[in-house]
């Protein structure tokens, strides 16, 4: 999968989980970007992305991404 790939299933993650069909997420982005993005939906989004891309991200990775661009080398590592 490229990291363009992994881009457009983000989007969909994000605007499912955010129930807003205009987000578009880039290498910055970051929880400040999108307006409903709090610690509970942080946790909605990453089982989402989890879910859809069929991988497990562990405590460690999850407290390190500080923005997407991060998740993203994250999710190219593991699959």
């Amino acid at each position: 999968m490229t990291r363009k790939e992994v881009f457009e299933k983000l989007d969909e993650v994000f605007q499912e989980v955010f129930d807003d069909e205009d987000i578009t997420v880039n290498d910055n982005t970051t929880s400040n970007d999108i307006e409903d993005w709090d610690s509970l939906e942080h946790i909605n989004l990453v089982v989402a992305i989890e879910k859809k891309l069929g991988i497990k991200f562990n405590m460690a990775e999850v407290n390190s991404m500080v923005n997407v661009g991060e998740m993203v080398d994250i999710i190219l590592n593991r699959i």
